[in-house]
């Protein structure tokens, strides 16, 4: 016999529930014996009508419980890579930052050199007309020039 749900066993019990019912009835010719086998097999169906709903929802309680937490780990790690992106992004803007601070620091370090170069060329100008030596310098990140 093949596994019935809990349905389809409560079908096959109340058919052979009436076939019983029947054949009493046409046994004893309608009297009220099948009556009286009759109302607690009534009963008794639906009492296993009652087992098979409380089966059923304690089968979703039981699955809900199961799952509940997984859900939970679930959205935690969904957050999580939310939270990994927008960090990302972040690191991504300073980054994009910090190169344009490194940008404009070289720019501010040409334009001073520059100027530095440019107020020392009188003052070179002068130490040669009266023949003193030119004092070496030192360039770009201390080296000579």
């Amino acid at each position: 016999m093949p596994d019935l749900s809990g349905r389809e066993l409560l079908r096959e019990w109340q058919t052979v529930m009436r076939s019983i019912v029947d054949a009493a009835e046409s046994v004893t010719g309608g009297a009220e014996l099948p009556r009286q086998l009759l109302e607690p097999m009534q009963r008794q169906l639906e009492l296993m009508q009652e087992v098979i709903d409380r089966e059923r929802r304690l089968q979703k309680q039981l699955a809900s419980r199961l799952v509940t937490p997984v859900d939970a780990i679930f959205d935690l790690l969904e957050q999580s890579g939310a939270a990994m992106s927008r960090q990302a992004e972040a690191l991504t803007a300073a980054g994009r930052a910090l190169e344009e601070t490194a940008t404009l620091m070289r720019g501010q370090a040409e334009l001073f050199e520059r100027t530095v170069a440019s107020m020392r060329q009188p003052t070179e100008l002068a130490k040669k007309a009266v023949g003193l030596e030119r004092r070496q310098g030192r360039g770009v990140a201390g080296r000579p020039r």
